[in-house]
């Protein structure tokens, strides 16, 4: 975000003072944009004041945009009381469930015409506020929610919200959006967290032999478990069909490990392998872009300024660095970064980084 003005016209209020309501907070008022924070903890509020995020409120204070940044079980009932409460403001939320929320609210009866459900598809594995980042938001999708009943001008508010902090605005319904996240977000943290599991009664010898592999696949499994269980909740029947789907894949991966000789086994075994690489390559790469990048690994002394000292090359040699991975093995005196570039530029990327003194991997 190098252009510092704003979409917005402050106060913006920021209701829930955790990661995303931080991160929201710090993002705006890096814009110049007042900021009015409030949470139902006064140590997360007073926290998230000292972080920078914003101000408390006075009460005289007339927003026209309120960000609702509270856990998915309550995230109706606060919307409600801040419609009530602000009849000139615009409303949104962040909750990663968008269904449960929307029925709970049809079914109070009350006019929600100004409220735009919306959600970040952006997050840490570590919450609270002092996890809040400025930048948490920048480059990634932000789904608005529409419907016949919302005004053009509220959604576009909404939208500004995002644009502000960086993010890309992505206009779907509920229903799609919890089938899409359901599918994205939050069956890989259920498939994450059993693989942890796994871990959990593992020898420390075997554990000292992880490598990048098992570190990728487990990643979000540290995220708060008392989340994940509203998340998942709110969104079990999506989840299930893509479960079951999951199951009957690794039923057909047992058959053909249970007898390897068996005729068709490996055939079978290679067609499920086969599918995740089809499965990969959709995924859209920087920006969007349906396209995968080439990949050379660095071998990088564990010495202070080193990593920095491989992006200044980078940067001199003229090569854009699309996406970075690094590994470092406990006790190794080397680690690995593997920098992703544009295919044509892998061979001049090796080139130059070899000329410079850089240990190409393989």
């Amino acid at each position: 975000m190098n252009d510092t003005s704003s979409r917005l016209t402050g106060p913006v209020r920021v209701v829930g003072a955790g990661l995303l309501g931080a991160s929201v907070g710090l993002g705006l008022r890096a814009r110049g944009v007042d900021v009015v924070l409030d949470d139902a903890s006064p140590a997360n509020l007073n926290l998230a004041v000292d972080y920078g995020a914003g101000r408390a409120s006075d009460g005289e204070e007339s927003p026209a945009l309120i960000v609702v940044c509270v856990p998915p079980d309550v995230t109706a009932s606060v919307v409600l009381a801040e419609l009530a409460a602000h009849p000139d403001a615009v409303v949104t939320d962040v909750a990663s469930v968008k269904v449960a929320p929307m029925a709970e609210l049809e079914a109070s009866g009350r006019d929600i015409s100004r409220y735009v459900g919306s959600h970040p598809l952006a997050g840490r594995e570590r919450g609270g506020p002092s996890s809040g980042r400025a930048d948490l938001f920048v480059g990634r999708p932000w789904v608005v929610c529409t419907r016949p009943d919302v005004s053009r001008a509220s959604v576009s508010l909404v939208e500004a919200l995002v644009l502000d902090l960086g993010a890309t605005p992505i206009e779907m319904n509920t229903v799609a959006h919890d089938a899409a996240v359901a599918l994205v977000s939050h069956t890989p943290q259920i498939v994450s967290s059993l693989m942890a599991k796994r871990l959990s009664g593992s020898s420390d010898a075997a554990l000292a032999l992880a490598g990048q592999g098992v570190r990728d696949v487990t990643r979000i499994a540290s995220s708060e478990p008392e989340l994940w269980v509203q998340i998942l909740g709110a969104n079990a029947p999506a989840v299930v069909e893509i479960l079951r789907a999951y199951r009957d894949d690794l039923d057909r991966v047992l058959a053909a490990l249970g007898d390897l000789d068996a005729p068709g086994a490996r055939r079978s075994l290679a067609e499920e392998l086969a599918g995740g690489n089809a499965g990969v390559s959709r995924l859209p790469g920087k920006h969007g872009q349906d396209r995968r990048f080439a990949s050379v690994v660095v071998m990088v002394d564990d010495k202070p300024g080193e990593l920095g000292r491989l992006f200044t090359e980078m940067g001199e040699i003229g090569v854009n660095l699309e996406d970075l991975r690094l590994e470092h093995s406990p006790g190794a005196q080397i680690g690995l970064a593997e920098i992703a570039v544009l295919p044509e530029a892998l061979q001049r990327t090796i080139d130059d980084l070899t000329a410079r003194g850089w240990r190409i991997a393989g």
